[in-house]
């Protein structure tokens, strides 16, 4: 099975109470159709005292079975708590979103979006080169004692 279809055939299952295991969501969801596999990821922490991060993902053999489950167990209650039961979205890349370990101007896209125009490039260069721009736009305004534009003369 491609990892495309894997995607389409697992449900997440989110709002999971404490004493839901595996077993027991397979249970659950064992009536839509025949299960591939059951995964409830563990805390990150080891010094957590919960059991699992209170979400999980059902495995479907077929992709119908899936839909069938999403439509039929969101908003249900399992356990004394009101589940979300939604397509599985594909889990973001460890250089991605906010856990990245990457600074984004790192990233390729943000040099792209963001990249130093020609005129910035040689202003930079011409500092470099002799200490001090040529000709500094903000210098004629140290001189004035009126905020605003000049008057026409």
């Amino acid at each position: 099975m491609s990892d495309a279809s894997r995607l389409k055939s697992t449900v997440f299952v989110g709002g999971l109470e404490n004493s839901v295991n595996e077993k027991l969501l397979a249970d659950a969801f064992l009536p839509f159709g025949e299960i591939v596999d059951v995964t409830i990821p563990k805390p990150e922490l080891p010094s957590s005292t919960d059991p699992h991060r209170g979400f999980g993902y059902v495995e479907f053999e077929v992709v119908a079975d899936a839909k069938e489950a999403i439509d039929n167990m969101h908003q249900s209650e399992l356990f004394g708590r009101v589940i979300k039961v939604a397509a599985a979205k594909p889990q973001k890349e460890s250089n991605e979103g906010l856990s990245s370990k990457t600074a984004i101007w790192e990233t390729e896209g943000w040099i792209a979006k963001h990249a130093i125009n020609e005129e910035d490039r040689q202003a930079a260069l011409q500092v470099e080169n002799n200490g001090t721009l040529t000709e500094d736009p903000m210098r004629s305004l140290e001189e004035s004692d009126v905020a605003g534009p000049r008057p026409q003369t």
